[in-house]
């Protein structure tokens, strides 16, 4: 538990003791004060990360404090204690910038878990500023990462302490979240970044050719290896590689792949040489690889050495308080890309916008807002230029519902959602897959399957 530096403002010494005494030994710093005017001065004179107020005291109240405290150090948290029956002057504090309050008689175990909550948000707060401040040295750009939600503020808090080691990191989340973003991120902030930062594609290759490219191969290795080729782990030498899709590897290019983690060692296709390579692997994929684990498809071995640091993105769905700042990104974005005066967006658009659930996530959305942005005719988005017509998706799909099979119906929704991947990817089969969750092979077969042009 993080140690804090509290002032405690209660007027009955009983209480003031008792809660001087229990929070010391849960090794906090604290202070005590028994009326308004003395906890002022003493917030004035000593740096304090929680003050916690009694409302009824003579003199200034709690609320006056509070308001006078926050003048003289914005940072310091304050909590109210508040007797039953006035819970609106509770509200009120809060509305005033208290932390939180609580009800006396004090439950000491809540106490505890207001003040783990208050420690916790300080120290990510402060990691997170520390962050900003490496994210400007090195002039990561923060458009990359656009988020309001407090979900990915502690993913990106972590981004940036794993940076620093060399430890393998994982990503895993759907298609389309932004987790090449995130090893973006982590190369940039991590002392490797004046080195490369090699992006691999494992579901855009075939099995035959992803060991080549990733160790590389010898001159007459294989048909049509007609010279020497340097693979991925040699060209991110000192550096780091992303290797994006990692569930889609062979179980051969598996066991090479363990053997460099364990040994910082491997050999090209063809080859007897062995070399070394100083590499910091970071790897994604939108698979369960537990589950392929269990179906004997993937190594155990190998997961829990790319799973040493495992950063979970959630879908857009489930953390829709960055939808709004990222619509203002992409609007901004392709307004000024394409030169259109846009303005903003019409409540009735970002209404439908924010309630969308995005099995496409980030990537689908920046696709409608383009779209909507090129087709645009005013200086506002409004809910005709986005592609639901007025109406979600979902509310269009009741009519109908329950009709013939349920392998009928699995087959026509199938075939929808292939339809709408392939038009929100302009064609784009990687782009696409990825949308889907599939590898490219499996589109491939889709497409074929319900006769739609690739």
């Amino acid at each position: 538990m993080t140690k804090l530096d509290i002032l405690i403002a209660e007027d009955e010494p009983a209480q003031r003791e008792m809660l001087s005494g229990f929070l010391a030994k849960q090794g906090h710093h604290v202070l005590t004060a028994a009326n308004g005017e003395e906890a002022l001065a003493k917030v004035k004179a000593h740096t304090l990360d929680l003050a916690i107020v009694d409302y009824k005291m003579p003199g200034l109240t709690g609320l006056d404090v509070l308001q006078k405290a926050k003048q003289i150090n914005p940072g310091l948290d304050l909590l109210i204690l508040t007797a039953f029956g006035t819970i609106d002057t509770a509200v009120a504090a809060m509305k005033a910038g208290a932390a939180d309050y609580l009800s006396k008689p004090i439950d000491l175990e809540e106490l505890l878990i207001v003040i783990d909550r208050i420690a916790g948000r300080r120290t990510l707060e402060s990691e997170n500023e520390i962050l900003r401040e490496q994210i400007r040295e090195k002039e990561v750009s923060q458009d990359q990462i656009v988020h309001g939600s407090r979900q990915m503020a502690e993913l990106i808090n972590l981004a940036g302490r794993v940076a620093a080691s060399n430890a393998t990191v994982l990503i895993q989340g759907e298609s389309g979240t932004g987790k090449e973003l995130f090893a973006r991120l982590i190369h940039r902030l991590s002392p490797r970044s004046a080195k490369p930062l090699i992006v691999v594609n494992c579901a855009a290759l075939s099995e035959n050719l992803i060991e080549s490219e990733l160790f590389g191969h010898e001159r007459g290795a294989f048909t049509g290896a007609t010279q020497k080729r340097v693979g991925r782990f040699e060209q991110a030498d000192g550096g780091s590689l992303f290797l994006d899709e990692i569930g889609e590897i062979s179980p051969a290019v598996q066991v090479k792949l363990l053997r460099l983690l364990q040994e910082g060692e491997f050999q090209r296709v063809g080859g007897n040489q062995t070399f070394k390579a100083d590499v910091r692997l970071i790897s994604a994929t939108n698979q369960d690889l537990g589950s392929r684990i269990k179906e004997g498809a993937f190594r155990e071995d190998l997961f829990y050495r790319l799973n040493v640091v495992p950063l979970k993105i959630p879908p857009l769905r489930e953390r829709r308080e960055d939808i709004t700042p990222l619509v203002d990104h992409f609007v901004r974005r392709f307004a000024k890309e394409n030169r259109k005066p846009i303005e903003g967006v019409s409540r009735e658009a970002m209404d439908q916008l924010v309630k969308y659930d995005y099995p496409g996530n980030i990537r689908e959305l920046e696709n409608i807002l383009e779209r909507a942005v090129v087709i645009a005719r005013g200086a506002t988005l409004t809910a005709a230029e986005l592609p639901f017509g007025g109406r979600l998706p979902d509310e269009e799909e009741e009519t109908g519902a329950g009709e013939g099979s349920l392998r009928q119906a699995l087959e026509t929704l199938e075939r929808r959602m292939v339809a709408d991947a392939m038009k929100a990817a302009g064609g784009n089969q990687s782009r696409a897959a990825e949308m889907l969750g599939l590898s490219e092979r499996m589109l491939r077969y889709k497409l074929k399957k319900h006769k739609l042009k690739s």
